[in-house]
């Protein structure tokens, strides 16, 4: 699913201030070493670091080993902070609109006479649904995610597929930020449509279809 124009600018600032606060800490890390801390691919961490030094954040200095080393110039360690204060914005956002999604969810479910519900997809944003069904009392009994590799998150199972969980609970939160679509179509799949719930803020074709009003 492409990203919206938010999402791309709080990515933007995640690496942004993640490449800087990495070379702060230490010049000498090579560019492979710098796209493992910030799970990016090598050629990003090139792309960033070239656009830093031409802003004038980075100075680039040698290193051992014919490898370069950088450094925050002034203007670098100015910006580490802004990026900090923008990061942290971004982020306090993205938490009250999953909340308010997440609260509007369990309030229809519950209209509906569901009242033990699953996660599907093991991220931030189940964080925030867990969260939000113990302030609405709330059963959340299982995370679904086939791409983890966890036995646990947030002390709840985490199963492999939607069969596993078939009779432990009437519905299903869609948690997945990477491809809620495709994890909606799975869910509904299983346990139908008007026990399948997407937030509105993972904005996608299944979303309109699915979307919580108040």
């Amino acid at each position: 699913m492409p990203k919206t124009p938010g999402q791309k600018g709080l990515e933007d600032a995640r690496i942004m201030l993640g490449l800087l606060e990495q070379i702060e800490r230490d010049s000498s890390q090579s560019q492979r070493h710098l796209a493992v801390e910030l799970g990016i691919a090598l050629g990003l961490v090139n792309a960033y670091l070239g656009r830093c030094v031409k802003k004038g954040l980075l100075k680039v200095g040698q290193a051992p080993a014919r490898r370069y080393a950088y450094y925050l110039t002034p203007k670098g360690f100015a910006e580490k902070s802004r990026l900090t204060v923008e990061y942290l914005s971004h982020s306090f956002s993205l938490f009250r609109r999953a909340k308010l999604d997440c609260a509007m969810i369990l309030e229809t479910a519950r209209a509906k006479g569901i009242n033990k519900l699953a996660l599907a997809g093991a991220s931030d944003v189940a964080e925030i649904a867990m969260i939000c069904a113990l302030e609405s009392r709330t059963e959340i009994v299982a995370i679904v995610d086939p791409k983890s590799s966890l036995q646990q998150f947030l002390r709840l199972p985490v199963f492999a597929s939607f069969d596993q969980i078939c009779g432990s609970c009437e519905g299903v939160i869609v948690t997945d930020i990477v491809a809620p679509r495709k994890t909606y179509e799975a869910a509904a799949a299983q346990f139908g449509k008007e026990r399948v719930f997407t937030l509105a803020m993972l904005s996608s074709p299944v979303a309109e279809a699915q979307q919580v009003t108040a």
